[in-house]
């Protein structure tokens, strides 16, 4: 399951969900803004706060819903990854963890026991910064979850997306290398 970014679901989500699918992976992209758009973050920003957080959380878990008997691995951009990280945490089911670009508050009593998770961030990002980073791994890492944390030096926020100035081609493909490996191994 592949949560897009506060930008919507764009042509960049749609290619990472094809390069999911070439190496064999099912995917889903529920469109959570349905079908808006935005051309910059802050405009993307209003869309998600328009909706809500607590309405986005209920899009989200109505969209896996039907899939999450098989045991899902959730994925997501930036606001997405905040998303997927508070879906998985509340599916017992979940088979990974996949955050591009953003995390999320954990709840004191989260148990993800054995939980493999990937962070994937720029150094430094403005929206997850290292202080913030370090306290996240920790309290994962008290859920039980297996958490690995990859930073990209000089790339912007959102680095794998080609459509947007934060663009960075080198950190995208190692990105995109060690995920589809992460994602391998999960079977």
């Amino acid at each position: 399951m592949l949560f897009h970014s506060a930008y919507g679901l764009r042509p960049a989500v749609r290619e990472a969900a094809q390069r999911l699918r070439a190496a064999g992976h099912q995917v889903w992209t529920p469109d959570l803004f349905d079908g808006r758009t935005a051309e910059t973050v802050e405009a993307g920003m209003e869309i998600k706060d328009e909706i809500g957080r607590d309405e986005l959380l209920r899009r989200s878990i109505a969209a896996t819903a039907p899939h999450s008997d098989g045991g899902l691995v959730y994925a997501g951009f930036s606001m997405g990854g905040s998303l997927a990280q508070t879906v998985a945490l509340g599916d017992a089911k979940a088979r990974g963890l996949l955050l591009l670009h953003g995390t999320a508050d954990i709840a004191e009593d989260a148990v993800a026991d054995d939980l493999p998770v990937q962070l994937h961030v720029a150094d430094p990002d403005p929206f997850e910064p290292h202080d913030w980073v370090s306290a996240w791994y920790l309290r994962m890492r008290r859920t039980g979850a297996d958490v690995e944390v990859f930073r990209y030096r000089g790339a912007g926020h959102l680095y794998t997306d080609p459509g947007l100035a934060d663009f960075d081609a080198g950190s995208a493909d190692a990105t995109w290398r060690t995920a589809l490996a992460f994602l391998r191994e999960l079977g």
